[in-house]
Order: structure tokens, then sequence, then C-alpha cells
């Protein structure tokens, strides 16, 4: 019987036998042999499969890892896309220019001041000496050249560093210099994360895919802060050193490897034993790298590590005004960001020697006023416990050590202790606070007196002093409360050579020569008779001085006396107002306002009479340069303290416009032969040089300007401003101004090449006193100056216009010389009435404008403060005055009001 399996058994029983058979009398294969599916007992029976659950595990947990492993991919992948979506691109790299300091250099080409947030001085990488890359490399990263961007055995050594650490401790970094420049340039913060880390890995390799490593390392070692506000190697050596990189040794470039790390633990000033650790550890390292050899490297630890202070460059002293308006012009024109990390060149026109010489005028200046009329205001402060027989410098040298220095002191002087009333013995230290060596010493018996006529001093008053040279003494010293400022500026170009803004820039910022606005009374006049002068008319005409009334206003003469007919050059010889208001009345208000916003002394100005006498308000710094549009032959001069600016890479961003040098055109041979077809012709001869080309405006003809140049020198000869002149042999010309109530004293004048003006007055307008006028306070500083600046200046005369006769004649107070124009007699004063057709009307001579009274001209708008004036400078304004009553009223007693404006 044939069974479905194909045999002749039923395959059951098969399996059965393949179960329990054990050889072939069950029916069992025999032996050697297997039989249905090959697996047998021990008794040549079918055996089950070994490690079955086994495989299973296996198998299911092969399938859970698989599981796991896509899962984990997938999340990976999406925090991978997470991270990637949001990083910032490499490839501005590529172009990078840190922000760098911006430079002011003086006009001698020195390094004036610095303009910076964050002090870095550039260097490529081939000017970066090998010492000091081997020292960063040694200390940051080791395998730098070799490394993609991470270093996989640093993270793994620091991660099984950082779980063995106490908690609490810092974890060891593992950053490669790549890894810190994608920190610092890229991703900017610090903040220990993972996610910054993985950030900051891949920003590493994509830096690496897209910068060589020496690029890579001149970013670093320009971005890295090293401590101390320094920004870069550059900046560090600086700072710790006071060297350039090329000139530091190996013991000084360790140094520098060692502050990456913390800059802060390894200050050599707080920490300095830390700090040479750190230091001889990474000549180690240098000497293990092979960028030293071991002799080197334990010469090099033997070294102390001394840091030299760097002081870094500030304003020329006293010249901080002139710094301060160079940088408020840079921002305005390039923007905060530009002036202060754009790394400009600005070359300035400061005269640091005249710099030093005005600040000391002006100061000097200031002191002789105050110590004049203000009088000894007392003691700074006390120190209790300093008696008079404390003269032992333990009593009183701590005490005195930690007092604050009132702002506004100078730098010579020092703060003493009154140590005996009687004998005026005073204490004080020289050097730093901190460890100053105490001096002792007697003030000056005049000072003394002064001291004692205004109150008494006691055994531990704080006083400021200044030691003397000689003898062992000390002269007293106080701040002055008036204050003064001064413009010097050459008078062709309009550079300005010096600025002063007032007593003490520690004191106060703001710049009295920019940023006042004042009355500048009689030296407005000036342009009054200029403005006469365009108008043809004569130095030798005569205007009458008398008296005079508008309204109720009765200006007068400085000394109240009249001298009837007088010539306009006496006029401004001696400063007479009732002259100069009719001469204004004549020629018209609209006439001298508009020469003077010509001129760029104001934007505008009111068409009243008391403005011809300088009832309007202007700087310091505007009327130098109208004045030297005068002394310049009527060119336009606009004063600048900038010569040009650079950017980074020495392109010329910005200069004055007006003047410039231009190549002159080539000259054809001094004898040239005849041209002809069958001759060559003949090379052109160069030119000897290029050629000044002058666009600014003539706003004034050269010979009105010489006019009025011409009746000046008669001033300082003979006139209101001789005390200015005094001394000096030089062709030079000036005026004086006194503004209402002696407010404010000018002195402004010129050489043929240097004008200067000075100004002083309280800040909050008040009188300077009865009889301080410009010619007594503003003109010996104008004076000590100028002496200074033309002495080692050729001597010079102004240049006389074609056309111009100069011509002496007796003016009926003495003989002078003065210019003419061709249609003008010298000496000849014109009927200028003679083709009148009618009187004056008041729109001739601003009447119908004139202020009723003092007190309404001190409320009107034409002396308020323009805008942009800083409070409490200028006067203040109200609303526009009314036309005063016709008919002269009576003159009131004490002979009338001087006038608003000038006064002498």
């Amino acid at each position: 019987m044939i069974f479905p399996n194909g045999s002749d058994r039923d395959g059951r029983m098969l399996v059965t036998s393949r179960v329990g058979g054990n050889g072939p009398s069950d029916g069992g294969a025999p032996p050697g042999r297997t039989g249905g599916f090959g697996l047998t007992g021990p008794g040549g029976g079918p055996r089950r499969p070994r490690f079955r659950l086994v495989r299973r595990i296996a198998g299911g947990g092969m399938a859970l890892l698989i599981l796991a492993t896509a899962a984990g991919g997938l999340v990976a992948w999406t925090k991978y896309e997470q991270l990637v979506s949001d990083l910032p691109t490499v490839d501005g790299l590529r172009t990078y220019q840190p922000p760098v300091m911006s430079r002011l250099y003086s006009g001698d080409d020195r390094v004036m001041a610095e303009l910076a947030a964050e002090r870095r001085v550039f260097v490529p990488y081939s000017a970066i000496p090998d010492r000091v890359k081997n020292a960063i490399i040694a200390a940051e990263d080791q395998k730098f050249y070799t490394h993609g961007g991470v270093d996989p055995f640093a993270i793994i050594r620091a991660g099984l560093t950082d779980l063995t650490m106490q908690k609490g401790h810092r974890p060891l970094g593992a950053s490669t210099i790549t890894q810190q420049v994608a920190r610092i340039m890229l991703l900017g913060t610090n903040a220990v994360s993972l996610q910054r880390k993985a950030k900051e890995a891949l920003l590493a390799i994509r830096i690496e895919q897209t910068l060589p490593k020496d690029r890579i390392l001149e970013i670093y070692l320009n971005e890295i802060y090293l401590g101390a506000g320094a920004y870069g190697v550059a900046a560090a050596a600086q700072t710790y050193f006071n060297k350039p990189l090329d000139q530091l040794d190996n013991a000084e470039a360790a140094f520098l490897g060692a502050l990456p790390k913390s800059p802060t633990n390894y200050n050599p000033y707080r920490f300095p034993e830390a700090a040479r650790g750190r230091r001889d550890w990474v000549l180690q390292r240098m000497a293990e790298l092979g960028a030293i050899t071991e002799d080197e490297a334990r010469m090099a630890q033997a070294e102390p590590l001394v840091p030299q202070a760097f002081v870094r460059p500030g304003p020329v002293p006293g010249s901080e005004w002139f710094a301060e308006d160079v940088r408020r012009a840079l921002i305005e024109r390039y923007g905060l960001d530009t002036t202060m990390q754009g790394g400009l060149l600005v070359h300035t026109s400061l005269d640091p020697h005249l710099q030093q010489i005005a600040t000391g005028a002006v100061r000097d200046g200031l002191m002789a006023y105050d110590h004049d009329h203000g009088g000894w205001r007392g003691p700074v402060g006390h120190l209790d416990g300093v008696t008079a027989a404390a003269s032992v410098p333990d009593a009183w040298q701590p005490a005195l050590a930690a007092v604050a220095k009132p702002a506004g002191m100078l730098e010579s002087w020092r703060l003493g202790v009154v140590l005996s009333p009687t004998t005026g013995e005073v204490g004080w230290l020289e050097g730093p606070a901190s460890h100053g060596v105490p001096h002792t010493g007697r003030l000056l018996a005049r000072d003394m007196a002064w001291m004692r006529r205004w109150r008494l001093p006691r055994a531990g008053d704080l006083v400021m002093i200044e030691p003397q040279a000689t003898g062992g003494g000390a002269a007293l010293r106080q701040i002055p409360r008036v204050e003064g400022a001064l413009v010097t500026m050459d008078v062709r170009t309009g550079r300005v050579l010096a600025m002063v803004g007032g007593w003490s820039f520690a004191q106060s910022q703001f710049n009295r020569a920019t940023q006042a606005f004042r009355q500048p009374g009689s030296s407005f006049k000036p342009f009054v008779y200029l403005t006469a002068m365009e108008q043809g008319i004569s130095p030798s005409q005569k205007f009458d001085d008398s008296p005079v009334s508008y309204g109720t206003w009765h200006p007068n003469n400085y000394e109240k006396d009249f001298w009837g007919p007088t010539t306009l050059h006496d006029a401004l010889r001696e400063s007479r107002n009732l002259v100069t208001i009719r001469l204004a009345a004549h020629i018209g208000m609209k006439s001298v306002a508009a020469m003077a916003a010509n001129l760029h002394l104001v934007d505008a100005m009111p068409h009243v009479l008391p403005a011809a006498l300088g009832a309007v308000e202007t700087t310091v710094l505007r009327e130098a340069g109208a004045y030297a549009t005068i002394a310049s032959g009527g060119r336009l001069v606009t004063p600048s303290l900038i010569d040009d600016v650079q950017d980074r890479d020495g392109h010329v961003l910005w200069r004055p416009t007006g003047m410039d040098l231009q190549a002159a055109p080539a000259a054809p041979p001094a004898q040239a032969p005849t041209a002809s077809a069958s001759l060559p012709a003949l090379p052109t001869v160069p030119a000897d040089g290029p050629a000044i080309i002058d666009t600014r405006p003539q706003v004034v003809s050269p010979a009105s300007a010489f006019q009025i140049t011409t009746m000046m020198r008669d001033v300082i000869l003979r006139g209101t401003g001789v005390q200015a002149g005094a001394g000096i042999d030089r062709p030079i010309v000036g005026k004086t101004g006194t503004s209402q109530n002696f407010n404010d004293a000018w002195f402004a004048g010129f050489s043929p090449e240097i004008v200067t003006v000075v100004w002083v007055g309280f800040d909050t307008p008040a009188t300077l006193g009865k009889a301080e006028t410009g010619a007594a306070i503003a003109g010996p500083i104008w004076n000590r100056v100028m002496k200074a600046v033309l002495a080692d200046r050729p001597k010079l005369d102004f240049p006389v216009p074609e056309g111009i006769t100069l011509a002496r004649y007796d003016t009926g107070m003495g003989m002078a010389v003065d210019a003419f124009k061709p249609d003008q007699v010298p000496g000849i004063s014109s009927d200028l009435f003679a083709n009148a057709t009618g009187a004056l009307t008041a729109a001739d001579t601003g009447a119908e404008t004139m202020p009723d009274s003092e007190s309404d001209m001190a409320a009107s708008p034409s002396v308020g403060t323009p805008e942009g004036g800083a409070p409490g400078v200028g006067s203040g304004t109200g609303p526009a005055p009314q036309a005063g009553p016709s008919g002269p009223p009576a003159a009131p007693a004490g002979g009338g009001d001087i006038g608003m404006g000038g006064l002498y």
C-alpha cells in the first residue's frame, strides 16, 4: 500500500519513529545516515533545533536596535536640521575686517588721540612674529594645523575629565582655535550648553572648508580678548609691555599665550604668581612642540614677569576741546560705529606747541582776573586732627592721600594741607596718591597776604598750591569762576591751529569757542565799516559824532564825549559808537546784515541799529573765520579742524573743499622755433610744481578788505588795541570788543598769516566789572599768543591789491595812513547827501524795529540764544520789540545809555 507521502509507511508513524526510534529495527535510518529532515536524536531519531530561544531574543533585539537606530537617526537629523537652519554664514569671514580704533593725528603727524569702543590694533598674519603664533598654538590648540576644525580626542579627554571632576569646578574646554573663532565671530556667546558646542563645532568645520589655516589664525590673533581692554595680540603687547609685537621676547610672547584661557585670573597686576606660572607652562609646551629649545625655555622661565604700564594716547594737553569737536564732526559725517570702530586715520590741523602756549595764556589770564576781582574763596576742604604742631608726615599723609582732587585742578597743582596758619607752612604729596612722597614748604608771602585779606586759614585746611621750582615755596591757587575761549587759525587756509574752550575740560566739556553764542560788542564794528567800503565810502569820510536818540534809546560813546565830524579812520581806531550808528543808518542795516551773513559770522541778524554795535550773537570760531576772510583779501575762509580723513586702507574719504593742488599745465620751451610740417614738435617743458586752485567765493573785494586792514593797523598802533600790540614789531591789526554792561570782553586780530580771537566772560552773562574792557582782559592774552606764533615766522607785510593807493593825510586828530581806491581822493570827505532826495526813512535805518528801551533790547530776539545754543550761555529770548515813539526825549540823568552792543 502506498501512502500519500510516497512511501509504504504512514507519515505519522514516521514521525513517531523519528522521535522514538533508535535503530534500523525501529525503522530508523542506518547508522551514519539521517532520515527525514536530517535531524536525529541520540538514538538516530530526529532532534529539535539548538539555541532557538537565544536566537529569537537576538533577532528581536536586533530588530529593536535597528528601530531605535532609525528613530535616533531621525531625531538626530531633525535636530541637525534645526541647528543648521539658524547657523550664521561663514562667507563674511572671507572679507573680515575687525573693528579697529580710529586715530587722530596732530598737524605734525603725531598721534593726538584714539577713538575706540574696543582697543584693537589690527596686524596682518605676515607681520605677526612666529614666536607669538607658536605661543598661542602651544597653549590653545597644539593640533591646529592637522585637525579639520574639531579635535575629537580632545573632546573625549575633556569629557572624561569633566566626569571625574568635583561638582562646582568649571568644565574643561576642548575648543580648537577654529571653534573659538566661530564662537567669537559668528555665535557671539559664551553660554555653556551642548547646543552651543554643537553649533560651534559645525561652524568650525565650515570655516575650515572656507578659509585657509593662516587666515583663521590671523582672525583669532586679532579678535581674541586678552584683558585690560586689549583686543588682539598687538594691543595686548602694548598694554602689558608697552612694546610692538616684533620686539617681544619668548617670555613675553608666552605670557600673551597664557591670557586667552582667562585674562582676569592671569592678570599680572592682580595675580602675578598665577600669571607667571601659566607663562612658564606655555614655555614648556613650546619646547615640547619644538617651537623653542629647552635651553630657551629655561632662560625665558627665569625672567621676571614685570609688566610695563601703557599710557593710551590721549589728547595733547589742553586740546581736549579740539579733539572732542573733531569726534563730533566724524560722528555726524560717518556715524558712531565707523567713527569708533572703522579704523579712520584723521589728520588734523592742530599745532601741539601752539596749543600749549594758547592754553597757558588763557589760564594765566583767567587766574589774573580772578585774583584781582574774585578774592580768595577759602579752602576746598578740611582735615580733622591736623594741628599747628602736626608737621610729621604720618599725621596728615594718609588722610591727604584719601582726598579726591577737585575737578578743574591743573596737573601742575597739588592738593595741600595747611600745617601752620601762622608761618604758611603746607604739606603735599608728589607722585601717585597711594604711595606719594610727602613734601612741605611755605606759601609765598604775597599769597599769604591775599589769603588773609579775605579769610583766615586754619590748620588742616585743604588748599590748591603750585610748588615753585626755586626756593622750595608754594603758590596759592584756586579755580577761577570766569571762563575764556581762544581760536588761532591760518589766515589763508582756515586751518585751526589752536583752540581753547575754557578753563578745564575735566571740569566742563562745554566748548566756549564753538558752542557759546555771545555778543561780540565792538569787535563787530569792522564789518559795518567793511560794508561802507564796499559801497565806495572812503576811510577819510566824516560822520558826525554827536548825541542821537531813537525812541527811548540814547546811545553814547564809552567816554561819553563828542568829537563832532570824525573820519571813519579815527572812529574805528577809537571805537566811537555814535559814528558807527550814523554810518550803519546811512548804508542800511540790511546791507550790514547781508555782509555778516556772507562772512558766516551769523546765520541771520535783526535789521536794527544796536546790532551795528555788536548786539548780535556769534561764536569765537565764527568770528575768527570772518576776520580771516578780511585778512585773505575777501576770499571766504571757512575754519576747519580736519585736513583729511582716510579709511583703514589709506584712501582719502574727505578733505576740506575750496583749495586744492593741481598739476600745472606744461609750459612750452622758452624760445621755441617756428613749427613746420617738416620738423617734429618739441617736447613741452614741465611746470615747476603744482598750482593752488582756489575755488572759494570772493565775498568781499580785495580793495575793500585791504582798506579795513589798513584802518585796523592804527587800532593797534595808537588806538584801543595798544595793549594787545605791545612788544610786537610785526604788521598786525586788531579790534577790541566789549559788550553791554561789560559782560563780554573780546580781542580779535591778525597778521598776514595768523588770526587769533579771544573771549573772556562768565557762562551765565554777568558783568566783569567797571572798565573791564576787551583791551584790558582779552588783549594781554591775544598779545602773548601772537608773540609766540610770530616768533619763528618771517616778517611779512599785507599785500597791496592792484589799483590801491596808500596815502598819509591829516584826519584832524593826527596823521594817518589809509588805502584809497582809484575814484577816492585821500583826505577828502565828500557830501554823501548831495544827491539825496529826502531824509532817511525807518526802512533805511531799521528804526521801525528799534527797541523802546535797553530792557526791551535785552529781551528781543536779536540777542536771544540761537537754535542750538547752550542754556545759560546766551541771553534770553522774548517777544519782538515794538517801534518807539518819534522824537528824541529828554536825555536821562548820567549822560544817557551807553547803548546795546559795543562799548569800546
